[in-house]
C-alpha cells in the first residue's frame, strides 16, 4: 500500500479537528462562566442582574443557532478538577445558578471548554477549537465583564479576533464595573460594544 493514502486520509480527518468540529463560520458566540454555582463572595451582588442576562444571552443564542452560528460554553472549573461537564452542570444546577443554567442550558451540538482560570485561552483548548471551525470574530458574552470575559476578550484581540460584547449580555459585581469594562474594551481592544438586538451575523443571518 502507498504511504500517501494514510497522510492524505490523516489530512481529511484534521480538517474537521477528527470529526468533533464540523462547523465552519467566521464568526462564534462565545458564553462565558454562565455555568455557575454562585459560591463566591460577591455573587449577591451579581444575582440582581443575572434574570436579565439570561434572557439577553438566550435570545441572542437562538438567533446564533438560527444563523447557524458554533455556540461555545466556556468555563471555570470551579475547582472541580475530575469533573466532566456533564458533572460540572449537575453540580452548578444545585446552587444557586440553577435559574441562569436552566435558561441556558448546553444544547448538544454546542461546544464547551473547560478553563482554570479567567482567560478563557489559557491551557485551555479554544485556541485549537476556533482555528479548525475557521472563527475570525467572537460575539463573546456572559459573566464578569470585568473578570473573565475582559481577560478573555484581551487574548482574543492580541490574537487579531475582531471582537462584539454586547453591553447587555454581560455582567459585572456592580454597574459601574461592567461599564467600565466595556468602556476599556471599546476603547483599548476596538470592541464592538453594541446592545445586542443591533448585532448583525452577516449573510448567514435572515432578516425577519
Amino acid at each position: 500500500m502507498s504511504r500517501t493514502t494514510p497522510r492524505k486520509s490523516l489530512r481529511r480527518k484534521n480538517a474537521d479537528l477528527h470529526g468533533s468540529a464540523p462547523d465552519k463560520s467566521e464568526v462564534a458566540l462565545i458564553i462565558v462562566d454562565v455555568i455557575n454555582d454562585f459560591d463566591f463572595p460577591e455573587a449577591k451582588q451579581l444575582a440582581r442582574f443575572v434574570p436579565k442576562l439570561a434572557d439577553k444571552i438566550a435570545r441572542l443564542k437562538r438567533r446564533a443557532k438560527a444563523a447557524k452560528l458554533p455556540v461555545i460554553y466556556v468555563n471555570d472549573n470551579f475547582g472541580r478538577w475530575r469533573s466532566d461537564l456533564h458533572a460540572l452542570i449537575e453540580h452548578c444546577r444545585e446552587g444557586k445558578g440553577r435559574s441562569l443554567i436552566e435558561k441556558l442550558y448546553p444544547e448538544q451540538d454546542d461546544y464547551f471548554v473547560l478553563k482554570p482560570k479567567h482567560s478563557g485561552f489559557f491551557s485551555s483548548t479554544l485556541e485549537t477549537l476556533l482555528r479548525y471551525l475557521g472563527v475570525r470574530r467572537l460575539i463573546i458574552t456572559g459573566i464578569a465583564g470585568n473578570f473573565c470575559v475582559l481577560f478573555t476578550a484581551n487574548d482574543a484581540y492580541m490574537r487579531d479576533y475582531e471582537l462584539t460584547i454586547p453591553s447587555d449580555c454581560v455582567i459585572s459585581n456592580t454597574a459601574k464595573e461592567n461599564e467600565e469594562a466595556l468602556r476599556l474594551m471599546k476603547r483599548y481592544l476596538k470592541a464592538d460594544t453594541r446592545r445586542s438586538q443591533r448585532i448583525s451575523f452577516g449573510k448567514r443571518e435572515r432578516l425577519r
